[in-house]
């Protein structure tokens, strides 16, 4: 889904005279996300390609609901059930408060203090969270892709999905399995001048607390967060995932993951089809020191 696209859903929804015209882009990318006057919208991708997005969208509203409910400080929803707007099976909007304008970049350390919370929280009553399928998207990417990658890149990221995902089932946590974040990024963290929001919620999870403490640990490895960042981190939070024998195991799955989400924007962007082919090099070599990159 393409900007234009996503401004025509955005001025459907009515959710603002004129919005698509006045609406702000803050992102595109799974979403578009729109700030339009006090409100953020988000549009997804048409439920024709992605029929399961509606209920997504559903449990995010539900999400953000039961961390209210739990004073967790994270973003609020402005309309408690999405919209579907525009032709076809259309595209589920998403109605949010907006939050104040940041007063500095998040940092590792402020997303452990939320993941504390988040860790300590019961499960929710009025609905059920999903386990976190880190590798459910890996087939949609790569038919995304088509044939802009190597069949034999597409066969090997398979291959080490299905061989991931039979380890993490067997996997004994270290920590009590419950509520999660599940894309645990400081750039999923908003410092507003109350101090520090979580946001994006679609990815939250019943499942292992160590997929959001992985996240960081591969972070550091792969995308060049620095070690003191790191160890801060680990400081706030309390503990090293590190530590934990099944680390591995999890960072594997999220490594195949996040190279089968690039190889989608491999078909209309060439930045995208070389660092696909930079992750996947690295991961055939079993080189952990390469660095990887946005593009």
């Amino acid at each position: 889904m393409d900007e234009a696209r996503a401004r025509d859903v955005l001025d459907r929804a009515g959710v603002g005279e004129g919005a698509a015209v006045d609406a702000r882009l803050l992102a595109l990318g799974e979403n578009a996300v729109f700030a339009v006057g006090d409100l953020v919208v988000k549009v997804g991708r048409s439920l024709e390609q992605a029929p399961e997005l509606l209920d997504r969208a559903r449990r995010e509203l539900a999400i953000a609901a039961y961390l209210a409910e739990h004073g967790v400080p994270a973003v609020r929803a402005a309309k408690a059930e999405p919209l579907v707007v525009g032709d076809g099976a259309g595209h589920p909007v998403t109605v949010w408060q907006h939050i104040p304008e940041a007063v500095r970049p998040a940092e590792p350390r402020d997303l452990a203090e939320l993941l504390k919370l988040v860790h300590a929280l019961p499960a929710p009553s009025g609905f059920t969270l999903p386990r976190r399928e880190l590798l459910g998207g890996v087939e949609r990417w790569l038919r995304l892709a088509g044939d802009a990658i190597d069949p034999a890149d597409a066969a090997y990221l398979r291959e080490r999905r299905d061989g991931f995902a039979a380890a993490a089932a067997a996997l004994t946590p270290r920590l009590a399995p419950g509520p999660i974040h599940g894309d645990a990024l400081p750039r999923n963290v908003h410092i507003g001048p109350d101090g520090p929001v979580l946001v994006d919620l679609e990815t939250f999870s019943a499942d292992l607390r160590e997929h959001d403490l992985v996240v960081m640990a591969l972070s550091r490895d792969r995308y060049g967060l620095p070690a003191a960042a790191y160890d801060g981190f680990v400081a706030a939070y309390g503990w090293d995932v590190r530590e934990w024998e099944g680390c591995g195991v999890l960072r594997g799955a999220r490594e195949t993951a996040s190279c089968a989400w690039v190889a989608q924007h491999a078909p209309s962007n060439p930045k995208a089809l070389v660092e696909f082919e930079r992750r996947v090099g690295s991961l055939r070599d079993g080189d952990e020191s390469v660095r990887w990159y946005p593009f």
